[in-house]
């Protein structure tokens, strides 16, 4: 069937690779795509994936059997909803289950409702209230605009002075109507780790567990980013802890299935902060995360098109999940600068070079060809670097491996990607 894949990131490349290697694929489209999807599907670059019945226009005239949803701003747009009523199969939630994401409140709320530990919080459209509360809780605590802002608008304040400041900064417009409310928190303590879940009429089916380095530098330190690196599964993850994510992941599929209009068809992403007391869900995210998904989908060897379509049509009966018994760490390489100011067009070598390492796969983000073929940047984070090992230490070596194969002006990245839970759980002082 022909399939359209909404992105242009890295996430969208991998999800827009593993689809192309299904027998069941004819035509590929991605909109916009990069430059590394270039090189096995149609582009798209000038298509609007925020504006349904654009999307929908195309998929029609391009005769799209199943559309997937990469981002998240689509999915709060209500791109799904305008696919869906047309009878088109679409890999995403509609605008009301995509808010599980689009708006902190509305998440904190549906926990609160559904008995999901997480965090105290408070919700205000007062800075003086926030402030109070703020105080009322005491430092460090984390202070975070309520909608989408493209991955900013949250800061974990280690004073109070720190957290008054965040606020006034969401209050100031800064983040535009994503911080006219504001969500003040306790700060939880422990490792944070990811888990992903295919959701379908109240059904999660469970990914494996997967741990992001969001820090720009070794050490974690610097400020956040998109994701420098990532690593699945999680050795640090306990038999008890990982059975607790799964309940826990469960319980909020059945939710969904409760309390929406529309039946949730996605991905459903759980960011856990495993805490002494077990555990504990610091935020929903309603698509697949990037780089989570360079480093799930290269283990997954069940056909995702099959996958991908049974969530669509409300059919999780019908899908089994089968597993490689490998590691996946991905390294990420980053324009110098992000994530501050960056230069694009700077041309990129070693990436076919790279790829051809066993068990080494290549995901481009902020990547675009020129007029003659050539690569060059176009973005803060650039690649993805992901290799699969049978031990945790060689898929870290072979990644490491590939990234000095791959050259462009101003290429940084952390070099210590997976190494503090290669020391296991007392790495973080438990």
């Amino acid at each position: 069937m022909n399939i359209l894949v909404l992105g242009s990131g890295g996430r969208e490349h991998a999800l827009a690779r593993s689809i192309a290697d299904s027998p069941r694929t004819d035509r590929l489209f991605v909109a916009p795509g990069n430059g590394g999807t270039a090189a096995f599907a149609q582009n798209v670059p000038q298509l609007s994936i925020e504006d349904g019945q654009a999307v929908l226009a195309f998929a029609q005239r391009e005769d799209v059997q199943l559309v997937v949803v990469g981002p998240e701003a689509p999915l709060v747009a209500g791109v799904a909803d305008a696919l869906r009523q047309a009878g088109i199969d679409v890999f995403g939630p509609d605008a009301q289950g995509a808010q599980l994401e689009g708006s902190k409140t509305f998440s904190k709320r549906f926990m609160e409702r559904n008995g999901i530990p997480t965090a105290a919080y408070g919700s205000f459209t007062d800075a003086a209230a926030a402030r109070g509360f703020a105080d009322q809780l005491g430092a460090p605590v984390v202070v975070k605009a309520d909608g989408l802002a493209a991955g900013k608008g949250v800061v974990v304040a280690g004073t109070l002075e720190e957290a008054h400041a965040a606020i006034d900064e969401c209050f100031s417009g800064a983040f535009g109507q994503a911080g006219a409310v504001v969500v003040v928190e306790e700060c939880l303590t422990g490792p944070e780790c990811s888990m992903l879940a295919f959701v379908s009429q109240g059904r999660a089916l469970c990914m494996a567990p997967a741990q992001d380095h969001k820090r720009a530098f070794e050490g974690d330190a610097g400020p956040n980013t998109g994701g420098m690196g990532c690593y699945s599964p999680v050795p640090i993850v306990s038999d008890d802890e990982l059975a607790a994510m799964q309940r826990i992941m469960q319980q909020a599929a059945e939710a969904t299935a409760r309390e929406f209009d529309h039946d949730y068809r996605g991905v459903l992403y759980g960011g856990f902060m495993l805490t002494p007391e077990g555990p504990k869900m610091l935020e929903f995210n309603a698509r697949f995360g990037d780089p989570e998904t360079q480093v799930v989908l290269p283990r997954l060897r069940t056909d995702l098109v099959d996958v991908l379509q049974a969530v669509a049509q409300g059919r999780p009966d019908d899908i089994r999940l089968e597993w490689a018994d490998q590691w996946a760490v991905g390294v990420v390489l980053a324009s110098a600068g992000y994530p501050g100011a960056y230069r694009k067009g700077l041309p990129i070598a070693g990436c076919d070079e790279a790829a051809q390492l066993e068990g080494v796969t290549v995901y481009h983000a902020g990547t675009a060809r020129t007029a003659d073929g050539g690569l060059v940047t176009a973005g803060g984070r650039v690649l993805c670097v992901t290799a699969l090992g049978d031990t945790f230490e060689d898929a870290r070596a072979c990644a490491y491996s590939a990234c000095t194969r791959i050259e462009f002006e101003g290429k940084q990245f952390r070099a210590d990607i997976g190494e503090r839970a290669a020391r296991g759980r007392h790495a973080w002082g438990e």
